[in-house]
């Protein structure tokens, strides 16, 4: 005659403290000691599951991602021999944000070698300034060209 087990009740080879098979079923059946400090953390979970209404709680990392720099990207105005040297000037200084003095000085090294830097600027920056010099020298009709190159 064999004992019927009731919920909650130990077999008594677990009260012996002798291994008995336990029936997972993600993992089958395997060999554990019950209340064994070699259990794993899943098989406890999986012996001992959280009771109805109970949180299941669980530890997540958090890893700070790496933020990369963004490439920067050099806006230039080429020379041309049809826009005035002033019409120059005031985009420098309106767009560029420079002062007199400075953008006279970047106007000649335009004049001088053909080309110019008028700043260092993000992709979406750099692109923006272009888009607004060509239209604001189209608007007035100068040939004036304004490009952007990686630095």
């Amino acid at each position: 005659m064999t004992k019927k087990k009731t919920p909650g009740s130990i077999s008594p080879a677990v009260a012996a403290g002798r291994s008995v098979a336990v029936r997972s079923d993600m993992a089958g059946v395997r060999r554990a000691r019950l209340g064994s400090a070699r259990m794993g953390d899943n098989d406890r979970k999986r012996a001992n599951p959280p009771a109805p209404g109970e949180p299941n709680v669980a530890v997540i990392t958090k890893t700070k991602p790496q933020t990369k720099r963004p490439n920067l990207y050099r806006v230039l105005i080429l020379n041309d021999d049809y826009t005035p040297m002033e019409f120059v000037v005031h985009v420098l200084e309106r767009f560029f944000g420079k002062d007199h003095e400075a953008a006279t000085r970047i106007m000649l090294h335009v004049h001088h070698h053909g080309m110019g830097e008028c700043g260092i600027y993000t992709y979406e920056v750099a692109e923006t300034k272009v888009t607004q010099v060509m239209d604001f020298a189209r608007k007035h009709q100068h040939p004036l060209q304004c490009v952007m190159e990686k630095k």
